[in-house]
Formats: C-alpha cells, sequence, structure tokens
C-alpha cells in the first residue's frame, strides 16, 4: 500500500473516475521502487519482484494464465486490460453491464482476503498479463538484484472454483503448466536466474491427486532456463517434507516459526543439493525477535550444508505486518522496544546473516540489546494483571451455557420481540462518509469538544434509524458512526492493548486495517457500547440490535502476545465482551449480535490440530454470549469464508440467529446447512456489500427462494453479506430498498 497508503488512495481515485490510469500506474511504479530501493538500503542481497498487486496476487495469477470468464469482455487473444481485471475483483455497472464480483475468501488462516479464481470445461489459458515480467526488468533497471515471485500452479488450482460442475480443478493442470513454462523461460531471458515459486498448499493436508499434481508440475518446470525456489509457509510440511524435498528444485524455503518442528527433520534428512532458505523472522506478527535464539536456529544448518546453501528470510511476505516502527508516535518507550514492523525484521536478518558469516562478536552490541529487550519485556509489570488471572481461574461449565436450549428461546423471544416472516436487517455499520471521518479527526485534533462530538454522532444515529424506518427493516442497528474499526475501537477500552497510528496492514483491495497489539492481560474497565445502542433504541419502538466484536475475532485480527496460549487471551477477552452483553441486557437491548467472521479463518491448516481449537474458540464465544436471559436474542455473523468443514462448531456456538456471506457464491455456502440442517435461524448474505453495484429486487428474490430450498421459512432472515461502513450512501440506499422488497414479496410468495 505504501508508507501512507498511497496505493490505497490512487486506487481509490481511479474507482472515482478522478484519476486516469497514467496516474494509478505513475503512483504503483513509485511504491515498487520505495519499496525495493528500502530493501537494498537495508542490506537485503535477494529483493523480490512481481509481488506488487494492483488488487490481489491471486487474482494477478488467473489474470497472467487468461483465466478470465467471458462475461467480464476481456478479448480471447488482447492482453487483460485495468478495467476488466477490476470487474472481476470489485464488480461493475458500467456502460450498461450489471457485472458481479468474482468470490472472495481467506488467504489459508490469515485475515487477507483473495479473489477465488472461476475456471470452466474448456478453459483455454494463455499468457494475458505480463506483470510479473514487466516488474521483473522494471526492477533490473533500477539496479536491484530482483528474484521473481508466482503463485506456484498446484496452490493457484487448488484455490480456484469450477464455474459448471468439474469436481477438481486440479484437472486443469496440464492447460496452465504452458502458460507457467511460458513465464519462466520469458524470465529467464530477460535475466532472472532464480524464480521463487510459492506453494503454501505444500503445509496442509495433501490428497493423493495433489501429490502426484506437485510431482507432474514441478517435472515439468523444473526444464525451464532458471532455478526454482520452492516456497511454503504459514505452517509446518509435516509428512509432505519427503514430497518437497524430492521435487526437482534447486531451493526450498520452509516457516520455522509457525512451523518450528520441521527444521530437526530437515536437519536429519540432509538435503545437502538445496539451498535452504530459513524463515526465521515472524511475518505475521510485530515482536522484536530473540535475535541470540534465531542465531542458534541457523547455526546448525550453516554447519550442515554450508553459509553458500543457507539463505536467512521472514518466515512469509511481509505484507501482514506493518512498514515502519519509525513511523510511530502513539506508543510509548517502553512497547517500542518490544516491537519490530516489516522495515526493523530486515534489520533483524542482516544482524543475523552477520553473526553467522562474521561471529557474533561483529554484531555483539545488537545481539546484547536484543537480550536486554526480551528481559524487559517478560518483567515487565504491564503484562499480568492478578485480578484478570483470578477470574479465569473461576470459571465454570455454566458460564458458558445459556439457560435453555433453542427451542425454548425462540418461544421466549417471540413473545417479547413482534417480527414477520423473513425478517429483515443489516449487519451494523452504516457508511462512514468523509464527514463522518472528519468530524472523528477534528475531535482528536481539539478542534471540536468531546461534547461537540457527541453532538455529532447522537444526529447522524438519529437520521439513520429515520431511515431505516422509512425503508421498512424490521431490526434496525445503530450505524456504528462512533467506530473507527470493528476491532480496533474495543481495543482502546480494553486494558493489555496498544494503538498505532500508521500500523496499517492490506485486508483486501484497498481495504486496510490497523490491527492493535495485545501485550497483556485483558479486562474491560468499563462498558463500550452502551452508550450509542440505548440511545439509538430509545428513538424507536423497533428493535435495535446491540453491535460487538466476538472475542475470537478480536484475537485474530489483532497482533498478539506470544509469551502464553492464544487461547488464554481468548478467553480473557470472552470475560471482557460478555460483561458488555449484560449491560447492553440491563439497558433494555433485547438483541444482541457478538461478530465472529474470523471463527472460521483461524482453523489450524491440519485436520489434526482443528478439534483444540475450535474447542476453546467456541467455548469463548460462549462465554461472551451466555450470561443472558432466554428472552435476549444473540446473533452472529460470519463472512468469506469456508463453512462445510466447520458447520457443527457453528451449531454448537448456540446463536439463535447467524448471519453469513454467501452473495457472491450465489448461496452455494447453503450447502452445508442442507446437509447438517443447521437448527436455529439464519441469514445468508443476499447482496455483496464489497462491490459498488446494487442488486435488483428480483435478483435478491432468486437468492432468497434459493435458501428457502434449504431453510424452513421461520429460519430465513434477510439481511446483506456484512457491514456497509465501506459503501456510499448512493449506492447502500436503493440497495436496501431493493432488499426490503424482496422480503416483501417473498413473504406473499410464502405466507405463515
Amino acid at each position: 500500500m505504501g508508507a501512507g497508503r498511497e496505493l490505497k488512495k490512487a486506487l481509490e481515485r481511479y474507482w472515482a473516475s478522478d484519476a486516469d490510469e497514467k496516474s494509478l500506474r505513475d503512483e504503483a511504479a513509485r511504491i515498487r521502487a520505495a519499496h525495493w530501493n528500502s530493501q537494498s538500503a537495508a542490506g537485503i542481497d535477494i529483493i523480490p519482484s512481481g509481488d506488487f498487486s494492483f488488487y490481489d496476487h491471486v487474482l494477478d495469477t488467473a489474470a497472467m494464465l487468461g483465466a478470465v470468464p467471458p462475461r467480464y469482455g476481456a478479448s480471447a487473444m488482447d492482453p487483460l486490460n485495468l478495467p476488466a481485471y477490476f470487474a472481476m475483483a470489485r464488480g461493475s455497472q458500467a456502460g450498461g453491464r450489471d457485472l458481479p464480483a468474482l468470490e472472495m475468501t481467506k488467504w489459508f488462516d490469515t485475515n487477507y482476503h483473495y479473489i477465488v479464481p472461476e475456471i470452466s470445461t474448456g478453459q483455454r489459458f494463455r499468457l494475458a498479463f505480463t506483470q510479473v515480467i514487466d516488474q521483473f526488468e522494471e526492477a533490473v533497471a533500477g539496479g536491484i538484484p530482483a528474484r521473481p515471485v508466482i503463485l506456484g500452479p498446484v496452490t493457484f488450482l487448488s484455490l480456484a472454483k469450477s464455474s459448471d460442475g468439474v469436481e477438481d480443478p486440479l484437472s486443469f493442470l496440464d492447460a496452465v503448466l504452458p502458460v507457467y513454462e511460458d513465464v519462466l523461460d520469458r524470465l529467464a531471458r530477460k535475466g532472472a536466474s532464480w524464480v521463487q515459486v510459492d506453494e503454501p498448499l505444500l503445509v496442509t493436508d495433501l490428497s493423493d491427486q495433489a501429490r502426484r499434481a506437485f510431482k507432474h508440475a514441478y517435472a515439468h518446470l523444473a526444464a525451464s532456463g532458471v532455478k526454482l525456489m520452492l516456497t511454503t509457509y504459514f505452517g509446518d510440511l509435516g509428512d509432505n517434507l519427503d514430497l518437497a524435498l524430492k521435487l526437482p528444485v534447486s531451493g526450498l524455503h520452509v516457516d520455522l516459526v509457525r512451523g518450528t518442528r520441521q527444521g530437526a527433520e530437515i536437519l536429519r534428512k540432509k538435503p545437502v543439493e538445496t539451498v535452504l532458505s530459513l524463515g526465521l523472522v515472524d511475518g505475521r506478527n510485530v515482536w522484536k525477535a530473540d535475535l541470540q535464539e534465531l542465531v542458534n536456529t541457523a547455526r546448525p544448518f550453516v554447519d550442515a550444508f554450508g553459509s553458500d546453501h543457507v539463505i536467512i528470510a521472514p518466515s512469509c511476505s511481509l505484507i501482514h505486518c506493518p512498514e515502519d516502527l519509525a513511523k510511530e508516535t502513539l506508543l510509548d518507550v517502553e512497547l517500542l522496544g518490544w516491537l519490530a514492523f516489516a522495515r526493523q525484521k530486515l534489520d533483524e536478518l542482516v544482524v543475523v546473516a552477520r553473526a553467522l558469516n562474521e561471529g557474533t562478536a561483529s554484531v555483539s552490541v545488537q545481539l546484547e540489546e536484543s537480550a536486554r529487550r526480551q528481559k524487559s519485556r517478560r518483567a515487565s509489570a504491564r503484562i499480568h494483571s492478578p485480578r484478570v488471572q483470578e477470574r479465569l481461574a473461576s470459571l465454570t461449565p455454566e458460564m458458558s451455557r445459556r439457560a435453555s436450549p433453542y427451542a425454548a428461546r425462540r418461544t421466549a423471544q417471540a413473545a417479547s420481540i413482534s417480527l414477520p416472516l423473513f425478517p429483515t436487517t443489516t449487519i451494523g455499520s452504516f457508511p462512514q462518509t468523509q464527514k463522518v471521518r472528519a468530524a472523528r479527526a477534528e475531535r482528536r485534533a481539539g478542534i471540536i469538544t468531546q461534547a461537540q462530538y457527541e453532538k455529532f454522532l447522537e444526529e447522524e444515529i438519529e437520521r439513520t434509524v429515520r431511515l431505516q424506518e422509512s425503508m421498512g427493516l424490521d431490526v434496525l442497528v445503530h450505524g456504528e458512526f462512533e467506530r473507527n474499526d470493528m476491532v480496533e475501537y474495543f481495543g482502546e477500552m480494553l486494558s493489555g492493548f496498544a494503538f498505532t497510528r500508521n500500523g496499517w496492514v492490506q485486508s483486501y483491495g484497498s481495504r486496510c486495517v490497523k490491527p492493535p497489539v495485545i501485550f497483556g492481560d485483558v479486562e474491560r474497565p468499563r462498558p463500550m457500547t452502551v452508550r450509542w445502542s440505548a440511545y439509538a433504541q430509545s428513538l424507536t419502538r423497533k428493535p435495535l440490535k446491540g453491535m460487538l466484536t466476538g472475542p475470537v475475532t478480536i484475537l485474530a485480527w489483532s497482533f498478539v502476545r506470544d509469551d502464553q496460549p492464544r487461547s488464554l487471551t481468548c478467553r480473557q477477552i470472552a470475560l471482557a465482551i460478555r460483561d458488555e452483553v449484560r449491560d447492553l441486557e440491563a439497558a433494555g437491548i433485547r438483541m444482541i449480535q457478538i461478530d465472529e467472521p474470523a471463527l472460521r479463518e483461524g482453523l489450524p491448516l491440519r485436520a489434526e490440530d482443528r478439534k483444540a481449537y475450535l474447542d476453546w474458540a467456541v467455548e469463548s464465544f460462549r462465554i461472551a454470549s451466555s450470561g443472558v436471559k432466554d428472552a435476549t436474542q444473540i446473533h452472529t455473523h460470519m463472512c468469506y469464508s469456508e463453512f462445510n468443514d466447520i458447520v457443527a462448531s457453528i451449531a454448537a456456538m448456540d446463536a439463535d440467529v447467524l448471519s453469513v456471506e454467501s452473495a457472491r457464491s450465489r448461496m452455494e455456502l447453503l450447502g452445508a446447512f442442507r446437509a447438517f440442517r443447521y437448527p436455529n435461524e439464519i441469514g445468508p448474505g443476499v447482496y455483496d456489500i464489497h462491490s459498488p453495484r446494487v442488486p435488483s429486487s428480483e435478483e435478491i428474490l432468486a437468492l432468497l427462494e434459493k435458501a428457502l430450498a434449504v431453510l424452513a421459512p421461520g429460519q430465513l432472515w434477510v439481511n446483506p453479506d456484512c457491514g456497509l461502513k465501506t459503501r456510499q450512501w448512493k449506492e447502500t440506499e436503493p440497495s436496501l430498498v431493493a432488499m426490503v422488497h424482496a422480503a416483501k414479496t417473498l413473504r406473499e410468495r410464502h405466507p405463515a
């Protein structure tokens, strides 16, 4: 995105037609050059190219392969243009054509979203997007010793979906390999000696077909004129280690942060002909590394294979970290001493490499400072709270169970809350306009007083409540205008959290988030949301949902302390949210939504590790939600994830109402609920809020009819895919009007 999110701003100007394509491309080139030069200045020897994206690297790979569905208007022979590229990513209603976006979901177990490639029978692949080649040339012209990066064919196809029922996209492998070979040959002719090929699929449980696909693919790709650095991350190769070591590649990158167990096994197997890239520095968290420990981890590999066969690297791409700690002004000196952002992680790599090449005496000052910082953090009184520890110890099984089963709760809720069949609602947030953001900035800068800011928020809430009433929505929300981010807002009012000013990371496209840093024990000193929910409810006789972020999502979307199990931190957060839920109920809020969009995201990549995670994740949600009366209706929301393999755990959360993203996949998600027979109520999203297009009521009605093929009428709620924070009012209002109209039509077709 750039140090100041310059790419985000350039993209949004381009999408708004306030800048042309040349301006966008010029800004992108400036950002690439700045990042390459920053790495070079830090002393990094091997600098990646081709990893820059206008939206998403998986979409880039689909574009490279010409895997563009015909509806997006791309010529079968011409290079892919940016309008078609962005139509696949965001949808488009330009030129009288109505193009929904491709599906979007989470990249392995991260909060980064990728665009799901769509392929079909008879698909012809060709080199249609030469970005990886162009950016390599650009880097070399700028004096950068670049190593191009591409997403490997087996991982790419495993992430793709068929649009016409082909069961296994890996069946397209022979069709895509010639394009990959063409790309590698062109890079070789341009002077590339190595190419990094990312295959994170190798750290997951592989089918026999996937194993065969890896052997087949790399037998072909090894014949290219470049050396291949097969790159894995996010976990341990485990039972795929032998497969990876036997593939005809020149190098192998392994993640020794999340895959700590594999180091000893690699040393035992002694792959002497392979250049090993050791992922030592954590690419997904912000804590300073213990540099001496990293040297100790790497030393046996250098001794066994020689320094010319060992590369020191981050565990994965640094896209998951903020850019530069030096730009921070909010953090105190002690916390700053514990942290390292992407730019600082480069320095850590260089220190470790010098220690290995020149001896530890050459970097003794840096190693001593590292040890001092580690000791300071462990000894700090800010880390542990006896009060929080006592409360954790007092947890009982009853605290994670509602007083009555769902059937009894539903009866109590129906008596307390009058709703029609197919009730309509939204997921929580409404557009955060420039006016809203400006008011927040003015309060932060002291230009307006707290009283003036609160008056502004009351006016925005009242306007939004009245608008929802006029649209005919059945269950209202207050709009969340006081919130900067669904995690950051809560973290700011919880102990144990710290916040950055510029700690942005990409979530999808131009969307960035600023994750809090959880450095110590978590508790809630005072109510966080009651003021605004109670005010909004006082304005209307319709039921209004209190809106909270769940403990698993707050955990997953923060940089989490690494000195205790994540499960303990999650339970601490759950107890804090439990207190807020009970205060909302006491304030007269009869519906409370506890969003958990990250539940699936946190699922371990290996099946053997999943039960333990799901047990504590579900327990944490239930601790947060179970302290209320039967008549209080608990909602939860999940989005942009595959649920088929965790639907039983979702049911075990025992929320009264579940809302889920499903519009981009046209209700494909409901297949999981057909097989499982989900017992409670569910609102499958009926329009995509991550696209600027406005759906018709007929389109929404068709999706609702598909939902009724799986769900009973009394189960079905009507809502968008997700919150509306990132949209504009000009899109939001007609979309919600169409949604309400579709629900009313459905009631006429299916009367109670």
